[in-house]
């Protein structure tokens, strides 16, 4: 049986005045290798060295009295304001039934310790944008975090936080 020949050859780009095999010499692979796993090591796996402990927080969204059946983004202000030191950004988006668990770090991590105020915004997710955009269907009565209607919460060290069913309203 006879083989074609590809149409094209890739050894035929490697060729010229520096194209030569890549060898080295078994002291100089060790040497490599060493220096490789040390460079690892330093660079590591594990988590930042401020990272703060998290606690679970997990809820429900209604929407006049229905599941959303559509994602709502939900964001924890911390009322004393943003730690500038080491700064955190917790939130999430509920499934279409409506729950929801709050991430800071990873998926349903929780939440640093603290008082927050939840703001809750529901737009279109735009694909070829990939963010959000569009008008609040809550009509924005949750986006701010100092309106008269926003949901307060306190995390507690060493404590789950259920928020229960929180019922907003498009009207």
């Amino acid at each position: 049986m006879h083989l074609r020949q590809p149409a094209f050859r890739f050894d035929a780009v490697f060729q010229g005045p520096l194209a030569r095999p890549l060898t080295m010499d078994p002291h100089m692979q060790t040497r490599f290798s060493v220096i490789f796993a040390a460079l690892l090591l330093i660079a590591g796996c594990g988590e930042a060295p401020n990272r703060k402990a998290t606690f679970p927080v997990k809820g429900k969204i209604t929407v006049d009295g229905q599941a959303p059946g559509a994602a709502i983004r939900v964001e924890c202000v911390p009322v004393a304001g943003l730690d500038t030191k080491d700064p955190t950004v917790s939130g999430t988006e509920c499934d279409p039934e409506g729950n929801f668990e709050i991430s800071t770090y990873q998926q349903g991590d929780g939440v640093p310790p603290g008082d927050y105020v939840l703001t809750f915004t529901w737009q279109e997710f735009n694909m070829m944008q990939r963010q959000y955009t569009g008008k609040d269907k809550l009509n924005g009565r949750y986006s701010d975090p100092k309106s008269p209607t926003a949901q307060k919460v306190s995390v507690k060290e060493g404590t789950p936080t259920d928020l229960g069913v929180i019922a907003l309203t498009t009207k």
